[in-house]
Order: structure tokens, then sequence, then C-alpha cells
């Protein structure tokens, strides 16, 4: 059911300002910075192995990832398993009583389709369920 994880996703205030602790003093490669407006937030992918690093900047003070920042202050926001077949996924989590966020899967940032689980069946815990199709999986 599970491949891998496909990454982590930590809230920030600002990219620019927190970029280089991960690619200087780590040394992680930057895959590439995009804007995902229909969530309100710009991305940064840094490559961790065979798994990524999402840096999670809010565009708007009404994006989740802003109440986020917010309520909790900036760190791990979520961790995203790496699926195949997530809309069959989400129907089998919500057999067995997970809650899910979406109950249909949209499109996140790099192109992949994801859906989230809510906190409350997860342990206190934001798991994003990740399909990847193509190239980057």
């Amino acid at each position: 059911m599970i491949k891998k994880i496909d990454h982590i996703g930590i809230a920030v205030k600002s990219i620019d300002e927190t970029l280089p602790f991960y690619t200087d003093t780590l040394k992680l490669e930057l895959l590439g910075i995009e804007e995902v407006e229909s969530e309100r937030v710009k991305v940064a992918f840094l490559q961790v192995g065979e798994s990524k690093i999402e840096l999670l900047e809010p565009t708007s003070e009404e994006s989740a990832i802003a109440k986020f920042i917010e309520k909790r202050g900036e760190g791990i926001h979520h961790v995203a398993l790496g699926v195949e077949s997530i809309q069959a996924r989400i129907d089998e989590i919500k057999e067995i009583g997970i809650q899910m966020i979406q109950d249909v899967p949209k499109k996140g940032a790099g192109g992949a389709m994801v859906a989230f689980m809510h906190p409350k069946s997860t342990g206190s815990v934001l798991y994003e369920l990740c399909e990847k199709t193509g190239k980057g999986e």
C-alpha cells in the first residue's frame, strides 16, 4: 500500500531565509520552487536520498500554512506517503474508519495527486497520500 516516505513538509515563514540552511549547511540539492495558487503556498523541494523535504511558505494570511505557523510556529507540518492508485487507498482507509480531509485526490505540488488524512484519526500526525506519475517519482 505505502511505497515510501515521499517527502516531509516543513512550514516556514520564508523560503528565501530558510533555504541556505538546507542548501549550504546540509548540502541538499534544490530541485525547484513553485507556487501552488489553490493552496496559497510557495514550495521548495530538496532531495534527501530517495525522499524529499518540502518547504512550505504561505503566500496569504488565509492559507492553511499561515494558520499552522500562527498556531504552532515553524516546523514539521506533514509526512507524505507515496502510494499507487490513490483513490483506492483513500477508499480503503475510509473503510477502516480513518477520517480523510479530502475524499477525492486533488492536484498538489509537482503535479502529484494528493489527499490528507485528518490528524484526529492518526495520532495527531497530518499524513498526506501522494501519487506521482512519470518522471521524478
